[in-house]
């Protein structure tokens, strides 16, 4: 028995090591696969881009919700003290502002019930009035209560009034 002690050791330590670098690894290959997803279906780069409306036709992320009206914005604040200006348009009924980092963590959601919201986005260090990303890569999402078609025309509209807008320094 006592010669199967190291191997036994060495098999829950590899096996150990392999848990916890799943965990600590995954977060970012998940959403670097999501963010060149996300580029192949011509979501742009600093700008909101208005998807089409979720059916079980169009539906490719997993518990989207055809009630909503979803708006995407990549974003890349790699290059030093660049951010970004992002404004919500004003809806009349429920809407969020929510951020995803590089690892996928949503790190700050706004609501705006009737009401425009304008945020600033930096990377990195701290800015006065300015949300700061954990990573220098991720996604802002638009969320907007829609739930027939005509509403989603409607919040089609109001997108127009959106903004995600690159500030190079």
């Amino acid at each position: 028995m006592k010669g199967w002690i190291g191997p036994l050791l060495l098999g829950a330590a590899t096996a150990l090591g392999s848990h916890f670098a799943v965990l600590a690894l995954a977060p970012s290959v998940i959403m670097d696969q999501a963010l060149s997803g996300l580029a192949k279906r011509n979501i742009a780069l600093h700008a909101f881009t208005n998807p089409e409306r979720i059916t079980p036709e169009t539906q490719v992320v997993v518990r989207s919700s055809p009630d909503l009206f979803y708006a995407l914005c990549r974003y890349d604040l790699s290059a030093e003290g660049s951010s970004l200006a992002i404004t919500m348009g004003e809806w009349p009924g429920y809407q969020s502002l929510s951020f995803f980092d590089a690892e996928t963590n949503n790190f700050f959601t706004q609501r705006g019930v009737g009401a425009s919201v304008e945020v600033s986005l930096i990377a990195g260090g701290k800015g006065l009035g300015s949300v700061t990303s954990p990573t220098n890569r991720g996604v802002v999402l638009i969320r907007r209560l829609a739930p027939t078609q005509e509403l989603f025309d409607q919040a089609l509209q109001v997108a127009q009034s959106d903004a995600c807008e690159y500030i190079a320094r």
